[in-house]
């Protein structure tokens, strides 16, 4: 069974999700489907996501979820827990690591505000599992002033991204774009409408070698 159509019967707490974000999630976590993963959702919502992930991804899934309403400590169940505190406090987010270990993924849902989103990503990024994925949604409220947002406005998430585009191909830039632990740890980035995808892992040699016979040596025959 998809998720889409896990979604679609679902009986379970109410899940609120944009339609075409569920072959973006499929495209990136269906590697976890029961195998051992720690899915940290920041933001609970209704609960039902959590649900959600706990189902699609199988029984060996830890699903942990963060919020700042006390009222979220009702959804948790077997595989899924749920701790209550800030996205942007470091030390809150310390003490959900410490307790559940390094997570697989992290899909950001949280309060969409810019400064959240990114003290939540500076802290976690770093953290998250080689080979681990990390995923903002709702990313259109990047663009919106409500949220600190703006088209080009200093300090919205996706005026970071931009900017990491230049980290993640720094080895390329000839001494204008510093190497930094992003460029070292970051196998790419995936842009989505409202959705950002980040992918982790180790990088081997970076080379392009030429193999096969060339075209001259063919000429000459």
């Amino acid at each position: 069974m998809t998720l889409w159509s896990e979604f679609l019967t679902n009986q379970g707490r109410v899940i609120h999700k944009w339609t075409h974000y569920f072959p973006i999630y499929e495209a990136h976590f269906a590697r976890y489907i029961n195998r051992p993963a720690t899915f940290l959702e920041i933001g609970c919502g209704q609960g039902g996501s959590l649900q959600l992930w706990k189902r699609y991804l199988g029984p060996l899934a830890q699903i942990v979820g963060i919020d700042i309403n006390e009222s979220c400590s009702a959804f948790e169940e077997d595989q899924i827990a749920v701790r209550i505190g800030d996205q942007k406090d470091s030390q809150f987010l310390s003490e959900v690591l410490e307790e559940f270990g390094t997570p697989n993924v992290v899909l950001d849902d949280g309060s969409h505000m810019m400064a959240d989103i990114t003290e939540s990503f500076r802290y976690l990024y770093p953290r998250i599992a080689s080979g681990g994925v990390y995923m903002v949604e709702d990313l259109h409220t990047a663009y919106w002033s409500e949220f600190d947002g703006g088209a080009g406005r200093e300090g919205s998430f996706i005026e970071l991204c931009k900017s990491l585009i230049d980290e993640l191909n720094a080895d390329h830039a000839r001494n204008q774009v510093p190497l930094t632990d992003f460029t070292k740890s970051t196998l790419s980035m995936h842009f989505y409408d409202s959705v950002v995808a980040f992918e982790r892992g180790r990088h081997l040699k970076k080379h392009a070698p030429q193999i096969g016979k060339s075209f001259r040596k063919y000429l000459r025959l």
